[in-house]
Parts: structure tokens; sequence; C-alpha cells
């Protein structure tokens, strides 16, 4: 039997599907699996061996182009209905999902309108499952997959199934100049997020490096956009031993954050990425409720601002302390809190 997974992003939501995967994998070794999934999230559906194809799609690459979209989207079609599914799994719940999925031309099946992100997409299915919200993206997951594709909810802890590619990433050798920068003991800092109520200051990354720098660690600053390659390069101007790191691949990341002693990051897909590989590491929570991401608890700790305000679960700050740039509920995480969370995780490192 052969499936259509659809699942787009974004980076956090594409690695809350794992579990779900590895789940799947052990109950019905027979089913072969494909993703639908945004390029840019490909490599991280790669990684997990339970995923016989990948095919990329991005929607975004065609805003305001309506001729290249009607083009790709035909393409597309054709592409998805040679392989003759049995059956197509939405677990995103979203109408642009739905619709892509629709053009697979098997069943497809999704969340019910009680479940559904956006549940006027559930018009779409031909089969709908009931899961309740109130619990983390993981468990959602791993409940939807078991009630579509007919097998006993585990209940085991979450198995991201990457235990394979990290053994893999840790055995290739790294091109220059990442072989290079790897060479020291390092504690990665994932300070970029898609949200800047979600950001910790800078003066905080700071003092981190501080508390670092006695126990020979550095601190290594990936970016993903200007910004945060800007924000990176102020704060390796003012500590010694933190280190702005060139622009890189998701693969590239991968492969330096199975190297890493540790991690110490915001609310990010990131973040997410070093715990399913089993990095140990500290998740900061500011606006957002921890919980959402289950990792292994004895390698993972999570700090969820004690500021009332939070979680708020905006996108935006309403308070007016913000106008200045102040986020308080990031603000109350303090770094002396980080450094008690992180320092045992390391000796268990070591």
């Amino acid at each position: 039997m052969k499936i259509l997974l659809v699942r787009l992003s974004s980076m956090g939501d594409v690695l809350h599907t794992l579990p779900a995967l590895t789940d799947l994998q052990q109950a019905r070794p027979d089913l072969r699996l494909h993703w639908l999934v945004e390029p840019a999230f490909a490599p991280i559906a790669l990684l997990h061996p339970g995923i016989a194809r990948v095919i990329p799609f991005s929607l975004r690459n065609y805003r305001k182009q309506w001729c290249g979209l009607a083009v790709a989207l035909r393409d597309l079609r054709r592409g998805l209905r040679v392989e003759h599914y049995d059956h197509i799994l939405d677990a995103q719940g979203l109408y642009k999902s739905a619709l892509l999925g629709r053009l697979g031309g098997a069943p497809l099946w999704g969340l019910d309108a009680a479940s559904a992100r956006e549940p006027g997409a559930t018009r779409l299915y031909h089969r709908c499952f009931p899961v309740s919200w109130g619990q983390p993206a993981i468990s959602r997951n791993r409940q939807l997959f078991a009630q579509a594709l007919d097998y006993p909810l585990p209940e085991t802890p979450p198995d991201y199934g990457l235990q394979v590619a990290a053994a893999r990433l840790r055995k290739d050798t790294l091109a220059q100049p990442w072989g290079e920068l790897v060479q020291q003991p390092f504690v990665l800092g994932f300070h970029g997020t898609s949200r800047e109520n979600k950001e910790w200051q800078e003066d905080y990354w700071r003092v981190l490096a501080a508390r670092l720098r006695p126990a020979g660690l550095r601190l290594l600053l990936p970016a993903g956009n200007a910004r945060e390659a800007a924000r990176a390069q102020r704060i390796a101007m003012q500590a010694d031993n933190v280190l702005a790191l060139p622009t890189a691949t998701l693969l590239e990341l991968a492969a330096v954050i199975v190297r890493a002693d540790a991690y110490v990051g915001m609310d990010t897909g990131l973040s997410y990425l070093a715990g399913a590989l089993g990095l140990a590491g500290v998740t900061l929570y500011g606006p957002t409720a921890r919980g959402r991401f289950s990792v292994a608890e004895n390698r993972q700790a999570s700090l969820q601002s004690r500021e009332p305000c939070s979680p708020c679960g905006k996108s935006r700050c309403p308070l007016p302390e913000a106008k200045n740039g102040l986020i308080l509920c990031q603000q109350a995480l303090l770094p002396e809190q980080v450094w008690t969370a992180l320092s045992p995780l390391l000796e268990q490192r070591r």
C-alpha cells in the first residue's frame, strides 16, 4: 500500500510529525510513504528512514505568478497521479494542504472540523478523524496517524527516528570551513526566530558566553537571514568566545548540531531539530507555551517565563514596554537561570 503524506511546513511542524512516522514504520512496515513538503524542509523529511520519497513543492514560489502556478500545479498533479496512491493523509489541516492533497487523485483523509486549524478545509476530505486540542502537536499527530492508518496508538515515548541519520552525520567528513569550526568544544545558540517577541536580548547572550568561557566552551551562533547575521556579529564583537557562523544549509547545520556539546535556543525550529537529533539543551519559552514539542526528559530542559502575561500566545507583545524593544516575558528569562539548567546537561555530556 502506498500513502502520500501532506505536511508542507513549518520546520517545527515537520519535526512534530516524525514520531508519528516512527510509529507507522513499526506498526505498518508494509506501507510505502511519500511526503509532499516545502523544499526548505525536504532535508528533514529525508532524514527519517520511514520515508521512501520526498516530493518538494512550494506555493510561496508562485505568489502573484498565476500562470506559473497553474503550470506547476498541473505538473504536480501529473506527478502525483502516476504514483497511484491508495490514500492521501493531510496532517496539516489547512485549505492549501487539502487542495494540494486532492491533486493526488486518491481518497483524502485528515482531521475533522473540530480538530483542524482551518475547519472549512475538512470539506475536501473523504474521511475525517477527531483529535482533541489542548495537547502537544506530537501527540496529536501520533493519534491522527494511528486512527487513519489503523494501528493501536503506542504508549511509548515519542521517537523521532533520527538515530541512524545522526550517527551518519557524525561520521561524515565536514567540508571547510565547518570542519575547522567544530574542532573545539562549543554550545550552539539558536537566537533567531520567526517572531521578534520570542527573541532573547543580546546582552543576555553575552552573559551566557561569559559563563561558558571558564568551561572552555565557545558559543556558536547560526543565522538564517541578514537580520540574524547582523545580530550574531554584534554579539561576537563583544565576546571573544562567540563565533557568528557563516550561512549554512539545513544539512550543514544538522552536521554541526550532532557535534555540539549542547544548545540554548528560543522556541524555534533549530531548537526542535537539535532535540530531535538527540542534543542536550535548554529551550526558552516567553510568549509561547512549553510542552508543544516533546523531547527526552533527561537531556532537555525547558524554561517558561514567570511573567504573569506568559504564555500569551500572541505574535506581537501588546504591552507598552514592547514599543521600546522590551519583551518582558523574555527579559524575565535570566542568563543565570539558563546556566543553572544548562550546566548539569553539560556534565552529562562529558
